[in-house]
């Protein structure tokens, strides 16, 4: 069996369990909640979830709901799965599996929410009334996700960051291996247009805020797609050079993946599929060089670091940038070499001897 988290919305994590899901067409499907509309496409599969789902409008506001996941999921009835396959940066480790039954927990972060809270809810400046309350709740989950850690047998963490921070908070091993795009979304293109891509939920921490800045004060186009907290925000500050497209079909993101100069991005991300799926589309990735990207990108092959989150740097990465040839074939092929589900799997079954499609 499978089990995310939560499907309510379409991120990185959800598009690999959507991989993970096709790769075991046959193998039923668990999540606390389900939003078909709003998150990954499952087809005809159906989704079993839990007794969260019962609550109204629990799908929309999913982050008040931390305190329920682990009794709800550990609710979950799996005794007679052999194999269980989590896709988790939260709650979904800790389901009970049955005896005997392996776990092997796709890990993309431990819980940002539990571990680096103050910058999380800089994002959800509405929820900070609410401090000294949250500062006990979490405390108490903190020790709950201390504990339901030791549930997987195998931890696959998506880069050296995650695995670290895997190692250092629940004292488990984790395996690196970076996770894989879907090729077959994306579009490559040797023909650029005038105009540069940001693709990400609109949070603070994603930082677009700085991004915006160096555009104004440039003067070139930047698309921004993504929906947020921040997006009013943004666009109260962002010149007329900056466009906010909100949510765009996959095909249209690809379209304009491929199109792109380069794509940007801000933050410190735990691994970063975009600077991968530009990288996909021939496109290089102008990003904040620490975290994930360190495991995924070449400076001056596939894209260009920037040093600190400012808009100072970004500027200066952005000039730096305008005045390189890049090989986009070359970008490419430094995708398809290292970051398909052909690779991914490969890896996987290498690492886990009882590992079965």
């Amino acid at each position: 069996m499978s089990l995310h988290d939560y499907l309510t919305q379409r991120g990185g994590a959800e598009r690999v369990f959507e991989l993970l899901c096709r790769y075991f067409p046959h193998a039923d499907i668990f999540t606390s909640l389900y939003d078909a509309k709003n998150t990954i496409d499952l087809g005809d599969r159906p989704v079993q979830t839990t007794i969260l789902q019962q609550l109204p409008y629990a799908s929309k506001y999913f982050r008040l709901l931390a305190p329920f996941y682990y009794p709800a999921l550990r609710a979950l009835d799996l005794q007679d799965y052999d194999l269980i396959i989590s896709s988790s940066s939260s709650f979904a480790k800790g389901v009970r599996k049955g005896p005997g039954a392996k776990h092997i927990c796709f890990c993309h972060n431990i819980p940002r929410f539990l571990w680096d809270t103050k910058v999380y809810l800089r994002g959800y400046k509405e929820f900070q009334v609410f401090t000294p309350i949250v500062a006990k709740v979490f405390g108490y989950l903190r020790k709950l996700d201390l504990q339901y850690a030791q549930e997987p047998d195998l931890y696959i963490a998506n880069s050296t960051t995650v695995s670290a921070r895997i190692r250092q908070v629940y004292d488990r091993p984790a395996v690196t291996i970076n996770y894989p795009i879907d090729d077959s979304k994306f579009i490559f293109s040797e023909s650029k247009e005038n105009f540069y891509l940001v693709s990400s939920r609109l949070l603070s921490y994603k930082r677009i805020d700085i991004i915006v800045d160096a555009f104004n004060s440039l003067g070139w186009p930047l698309l921004i797609v993504g929906e947020g907290p921040e997006r009013q925000r943004l666009e109260a500050k962002a010149m007329s050079n900056i466009r906010f497209l909100g949510y765009v079909s996959d095909g249209e993101r690809a379209q304009l993946m491929a199109k792109a100069r380069a794509v940007i991005t801000a933050a410190l991300e735990d691994y970063g599929l975009v600077p991968i799926e530009a990288n996909f589309s021939g496109t290089p990735a102008i990003a904040y060089g620490a975290g994930g990207v360190l495991d995924t990108q070449v400076p001056g092959l596939t894209g260009l670091f920037f040093k600190s989150q400012t808009a100072d740097a970004i500027r200066e990465a952005l000039l730096q940038a305008s005045n390189i040839q890049w090989n986009y074939a070359m970008i490419r092929n430094h995708a398809l070499d290292r970051f398909t589900e052909a690779v991914f799997f490969q890896k996987v079954g290498n690492c886990a001897g009882w590992w079965k499609p």
